[in-house]
């Protein structure tokens, strides 16, 4: 086997999208969604969720009949509760094939005490995927739900092995856990990734799980990329956690689509309100989970909701920023329409999607977005309602 080390980005015979900046680790590389210089800037929770690689992927074109990928996984376990898989998911040539792993790290939780964590160290492992003969372009996605640290990609001796570009328009997306979406059961299946698929666009994914807060560097990160298409899916984070009420709100959703138009002054951007919530539609945050594993919105004294966000004002809110605007590229898409009250069967702690919920979510972007009539739909016009598979 020839074997290629992940020791410096500028030299690797693959492209790594998705991956905005790098930790190094003795020899290895660790992906992060957010470039160098925001690193002083992002807070240490919002941190976490940028190493956790949702939409990160290696590009490659290989003639090689198989491919390994070393790699270190480290799984944020919540005992009682058992790790979430990682999955490793690898398209070659439109074929998708899934490999899940239960080695590498964990870092364990201590749910009595917050921030209290024990690291249980494991050791690099292997991922191998059997490709078959011939000349194939792949796309290796990361598991979306953990920490990874990239090793060594190895094909067969005398293989070839080199960098590849997927085509289709570049579209930014930026959200909250519900667009990271730790629950899906594979990287492929987190809803963007399912849109993103389905409609041929090269997915950068800024889901990040609990952050979503229309931070300044995030807009000039999206900015500096100049995609083809940006959406921006915003609100259940500035619900749940209260981060800020009415007041402050739309100036900061303005602002944000300011800092995009500076270098992106016709990009078709589109905000998408939450999906459904039952405890959070009428209540404002913030939102916590209860005993039982459920998310909830609790009471709070009059005096004290005053200006405070419930997301049917959100999505108000949201509307009524496209339309003061007057901007022909700037669209709104009222969440419910990819999860609404009728699909609150797969809610199952009453905030996230299950697994089934997501690529729903990700079918219904797909047509309602990137199909006929909607808001990307120039930049992909061989979709049809149905997209594609």
């Amino acid at each position: 086997m020839s074997r290629f080390p992940f020791s410096d980005p500028r030299t690797l015979p693959v492209n790594v999208i998705g991956a905005l900046d790098f930790d190094e680790r003795k020899g290895a590389l660790a992906p992060r969604r957010l470039p160098a210089w925001t690193r002083p800037q992002v807070p240490q929770m919002m941190d976490v969720m940028v190493r956790m690689p949702s939409g990160v992927r290696l590009a490659f074109r290989t003639d090689s009949p198989a491919v390994t990928l070393t790699v270190n996984s480290t799984r944020m376990v919540t005992p009682p509760a058992a790790p979430r898989p990682v999955v490793f998911d690898l398209v070659a040539n439109g074929r998708l094939m899934s490999h899940a792993c239960d080695a590498g790290s964990a870092l364990l939780l201590n749910p009595a005490k917050p921030g209290e964590f024990e690291l249980q160290r494991g050791e690099p492992y292997d991922v191998t995927f059997e490709l078959g003969v011939g000349k194939k372009e792949c796309e290796l996605w990361l598991p979306q739900n953990c920490f990874i640290e990239l090793h060594a990609l190895c094909v067969e001796d005398g293989a070839q092995l080199e960098a590849y570009e997927p085509g289709g328009p570049a579209w930014a997306h930026y959200g909250s856990s519900i667009s990271h979406c730790m629950e899906a059961d594979q990287p492929t299946g987190t809803w963007p990734a399912v849109a993103a698929r389905r409609s041929g666009a090269r997915l950068q994914s800024f889901g990040v799980g609990g952050q979503c807060h229309l931070d300044p560097f995030v807009a000039r990160t999206i900015r500096d990329l100049a995609p083809d298409c940006i959406s921006i899916k915003v609100g259940i984070n500035v619900v749940n956690l209260d981060s800020m009420r009415e007041r402050v709100f739309q100036p900061l959703l303005h602002g944000f689509v300011d800092t995009l138009r500076e270098r992106c002054p016709n990009t078709p951007i589109l905000l998408v309100s939450p999906i459904f919530c039952p405890s959070a539609e009428t209540n404002p945050g913030p939102t916590r989970p209860d005993g039982n594993g459920q998310f909830r919105t609790f009471e709070r004294a009059p005096e004290f909701a005053d200006g405070a966000l419930t997301l049917q004002r959100i999505r108000t809110l949201l509307e009524e920023t496209v339309d003061a605007r007057s901007d022909p590229n700037l669209h709104y898409l009222d969440g419910l329409r990819l999860f609404g009250a009728d699909d609150a069967g797969d809610l199952p702690d009453a905030l996230h999607p299950n697994p089934a919920g997501y690529r729903r979510m990700g079918e219904r972007f797909s047509s309602l977005v990137f199909g006929p009539g909607g808001a990307f739909h120039e930049l992909t016009p061989d979709v049809t309602g149905e997209g594609h598979p």
